[in-house]
């Protein structure tokens, strides 16, 4: 069904716009390798002195990629969340055939590519919670694994650089954090299918014709200064409701993760204070070109998500302690909604 998507093209469209990143000779790319693999196996039980949180054997796999690499894992992702979607269509128009099918899976493959290709260049590591799922595996039917850990080399390297922070701490700081993200999928086995489950919903929700016409508005809004983000052109009441779940379960995430690496930091990273402060400058973006692609590709409602879950993380845990607040991770009617990220006494009177 995916053919109507050319994944192959997309891959290699974002692999060349992402590039191959900094120079690195490679026995410093070696050490990089094999430290950053150190650094999220040590970051498990830093994690889990922190929080509590135990993650159970060894099934979400660590996995040091290029850009490449991160952009075809990606792709295979988005290709699993869309087949739904793609099914529906098909469905409804029949499957296109011969130069129809070329020309329309190379225009659709070409968005995605530009898409990853930019954030290719960008995202330092990533926990890839949906990797090997039943019918991902080579048995047919039986997860393989819960998820895997990318951590993207290249990027890592390229921004310790840029902000002139000492490797050795920039690694591990970077590792805190995605190391939390395996730890909450892997000590919450329920999340993964939750989560997964309300991607689905959302898929079934979307309307396949006339979703260009709302995309491409959307892009010249964004170039003239105003807009949203694409997520945007999915504004019925269903799929707002949909898009606050989500938006709620990812906020605690992405907020539980960054308290995570607040915390730990300072005893195990001299310079987290620096590295903190400078990678804060970071996030806020250079350049018009910059600009617009976050607000289209969502990247701003991103760096809310962290601002405002690190938020609610710290108000509950300030007021109930780390125990009390890691009911959130119980079972799927205790995640704060959206609402609830910004009203964390709210959520605390609801699930304690």
């Amino acid at each position: 069904m995916t053919s109507m998507v050319d994944w192959d093209f997309a891959v290699n469209l974002g692999a060349k716009v992402a590039g191959d990143g900094p120079e690195v000779t490679p026995a410093d790319a070696a050490a990089a390798v094999t430290e950053l693999r150190d650094d999220a196996n040590r970051s498990t039980g830093l994690v889990r002195d922190f929080t509590g949180l135990v993650a159970h054997g060894n099934s979400a796999p660590v996995l040091v990629v290029d850009r490449r690499g991160w952009v075809q894992a990606n792709a295979d992702g988005f290709a699993r969340i869309l087949d739904p979607l793609v099914t529906r269509l098909t469905e409804k128009k029949g499957t296109p055939q011969g130069l129809s099918l070329a020309i329309g899976s190379r225009v659709t493959g070409a968005e995605v590519g530009l898409m990853l290709g930019f954030l290719g260049t960008k995202v330092l590591g990533q926990f890839d919670p949906f990797y090997g799922l039943p019918d991902e595996g080579p048995d047919g039917g039986v997860a393989t694994d819960t998820g895997r850990l990318l951590l993207v080399a290249p990027n890592i390297v390229h921004v310790e650089r840029e902000l002139g922070v000492d490797p050795t701490d920039f690694r591990l700081w970077v590792c805190l954090h995605e190391e939390t993200h395996r730890v909450q999928f892997t000590a919450v086995p329920w999340m993964r299918d939750h989560l997964y489950s309300e991607m689905l919903a959302l898929t079934g929700t979307v309307e396949p014709t006339g979703m260009m016409d709302d995309v491409v508005r959307r892009v010249s809004e964004a170039v003239r200064g105003g807009g949203g983000s694409l997520v945007d052109v999915m504004g019925t009441p269903e799929q707002k409701e949909i898009l606050d779940r989500i938006t709620g379960v990812m906020s605690l995430l992405e907020g539980h993760a960054d308290v995570v690496m607040d915390g730990v930091g300072p005893t195990v990273i001299p310079s987290v204070e620096r590295i903190r402060g400078r990678f804060n400058e970071r996030r806020k973006g250079v350049g018009t070109l910059d600009r617009i692609l976050r607000r289209l590709l969502g990247l701003d409602a991103k760096m809310a998500q962290y601002r405002d879950g690190a938020a609610f993380v710290r108000h509950v845990v300030d007021k109930v302690g780390m125990d009390d607040f890691n009911a959130v991770w119980a079972e799927p009617a205790h995640l704060p909604s959206k609402s609830e990220i910004g009203d964390p006494d709210a959520w605390i009177t609801r699930v304690l």
